[in-house]
């Protein structure tokens, strides 16, 4: 019942763009006990499925830039073998603290994003009232 629960969540926050894997490794190691390594693994091949019908209906709604798009999927890739090759080598309780740093560092610049935003938009509504 738990991996329904953390499968379904983790596939929302996906479809969402919101870092499905990120919930889906945090969920696995602490709510089903499953190991750091087992759990990064497990993400690559939930991934997949994901991906494929996010970009479907992001084709289907012409949310992709794909002049954009190419840099990105070249590089990912390439960073893709790298960080596969460095976790597969890392012990399991630094691959862990390493991906906790990883979560207070999106969770921070996050933080700061949300304000900056508000702030922007009420400047630019603020502006609007003037004229």
């Amino acid at each position: 019942m738990i991996y329904i629960f953390i499968g379904a969540i983790s596939g929302m926050f996906t479809g969402l763009g919101l870092g499905g894997g990120s919930v889906l490794i945090l969920f696995l190691t602490l709510f089903a006990n499953v190991p750091q390594h087992i759990s990064q693994a497990t993400n690559i091949i939930f991934f997949i499925p994901s991906a494929i019908i996010s970009i479907l209906i992001n084709l289907k709604h012409k949310n992709i830039k794909f002049k954009k798009a190419y840099l990105v999927i070249v590089f990912g890739i390439l960073g893709s073998i790298l960080g596969a090759t460095i976790a597969s080598r890392l012990n399991v309780f630094y691959l862990r603290k390493l991906f906790g740093v990883f979560l207070i560092l999106i969770s921070i610049i996050e933080f700061f994003s949300f304000f900056k935003s508000k702030k922007c938009f009420y400047g630019e509504y603020k502006n609007k009232n003037k004229v």
